[in-house]
C-alpha cells in the first residue's frame, strides 16, 4: 500500500506542475479516495484474520447455551430419579403398613376365636375329669404294685436319653418295635448304640419282649424320643413281636395290660388316655392294631376290665 501512495503522490506533484490548483484538488480527492479504499481493505483483512484465529462470539454463546441445556437436563434427570425413588419408598412403606395392620387385626381376631374356643373346651373338660375321677376313684385309691421289670437305663446322651425332665404325663403311647423276632434287651441295646452311631434320635421308657419281659430304659421322670410333638407330656412303651403282621404274643399282650394299668394308676389317667403312635402323626404303629381297629378296641376293653377287677 505504501508504494502505491508514493506513486500517487508523484503523479499529484507532476499534475500540480502542469494544471494548477484545480487539477491539484481533483488529484488530491482521488488520492484520498484510493487511500480510504486501501485502509478499508486492510481493516477487512485484519477482521478476517481475527475471525479465523478467534471463534465468533455468537458460536461461543451457542456452545454455552448447549452446555446449560445439558446441565439442565442432567438436573431434571436427577430430580426425576429422586422423585421416583421417593415415590417407590413411600409406596413400599404404605403397603408394608397395610400388610402389618392386616396381620395385626387377623392375629387379634384369631386369638379371640381361640380364646372363645378354649373357654368352651375348658367348660367341657371341667366336667369330664370329675366324672372320670368318680368312675376310677376306687382304682386310684389302691396301693398298686409296679409290675416285675428289669431296670436297665440308657446312658445319658443326646440321641436316646437326653436327661430332660418330663413336666407332666397326659397320655400313654403304645408302639411296636418294627423289627420282628428281636428281644426287649436287643431293642434296648439299639437305643444305647445311637449314642455312638448318631443314626437318629429314638427311644422309649419301656420295652416289652415277645416273652413278656419288661425292660425299663428311661426313668418315668425324664422324656424319651418316641412321639414327635408329645415327648414332653407322655410315656411310651415299645412292644416286641414275632409274626410279621405285628400282632403281639399273648405274653407281650398281658404284660402290656399290666404295665399300662400301673402307669394309669400312677398318673391317675383312664383307658381313654392310652393311644397308639398312629393317633399322633398317623404313623403305622403299632402295625397290627392300626390295621385292625377292632383289635385295638378289644385291647382297651381288656385293659378296662383288668382295672375294674383289681379294684
Amino acid at each position: 500500500m505504501s508504494s502505491r501512495r508514493v506513486s500517487r503522490r508523484g503523479e499529484s506533484q507532476s499534475l500540480l506542475g502542469r494544471t494548477g490548483w484545480q487539477e491539484e484538488n481533483e488529484v488530491w480527492e482521488d488520492w484520498v479516495e484510493s487511500y480510504e479504499d486501501d485502509w478499508q481493505e486492510e481493516e477487512e483483512s485484519r477482521l478476517r484474520k481475527r475471525r479465523i484465529e478467534k471463534p465468533a462470539p455468537k458460536s461461543s454463546k451457542a456452545e454455552e447455551i448447549k452446555k446449560r441445556k445439558k446441565k439442565r437436563k442432567r438436573r431434571v434427570r436427577i430430580i426425576h430419579g429422586i422423585a421416583t425413588f421417593f415415590t417407590l419408598f413411600v409406596a413400599t412403606v404404605f403397603f408394608v403398613m397395610i400388610a402389618w395392620l392386616a396381620v395385626y387385626f387377623y392375629t387379634g381376631w384369631k386369638e379371640k376365636e381361640e380364646a372363645a374356643s378354649a373357654v368352651s373346651t375348658v367348660d367341657v373338660e371341667e366336667v369330664a375329669p370329675v366324672q372320670d375321677i368318680r368312675k376310677w376313684a376306687d382304682f386310684y385309691a389302691l396301693e398298686l404294685e409296679r409290675p416285675e421289670l428289669a431296670v436297665d437305663l440308657l446312658t445319658v446322651n443326646e440321641y436316646s436319653r437326653p436327661g430332660e425332665e418330663l413336666p407332666e404325663v397326659k397320655s400313654i403311647f403304645i408302639h411296636y418295635t418294627a423289627n420282628a423276632g428281636t428281644t426287649a434287651e436287643q431293642n434296648r441295646s439299639y437305643f444305647e448304640s445311637l449314642a455312638e452311631s448318631h443314626e437318629r434320635s429314638a427311644s422309649a421308657h419301656f420295652v416289652i419282649g415277645f416273652d413278656g419281659t419288661i425292660v425299663q430304659c428311661i426313668p418315668t421322670k425324664e422324656i424319651a424320643y418316641a412321639v414327635k410333638g408329645r415327648n414332653y407330656d407322655s410315656i411310651s412303651i415299645e412292644c416286641c413281636y414275632i409274626n410279621e403282621n405285628g400282632k403281639f404274643e399273648s405274653a407281650t399282650y398281658n404284660s402290656l395290660i399290666e404295665l399300662t394299668a400301673w402307669l394309669l394308676h400312677k398318673y391317675e389317667l383312664e383307658p381313654g388316655d392310652v393311644l397308639r403312635h398312629y393317633d399322633e402323626g398317623g404313623k403305622n404303629c403299632p402295625k397290627y392294631y392300626v390295621e385292625h381297629e377292632d383289635a385295638w378296641d378289644r385291647f382297651l376293653g381288656d385293659l378296662e376290665i383288668y382295672m375294674r377287677n383289681i379294684s
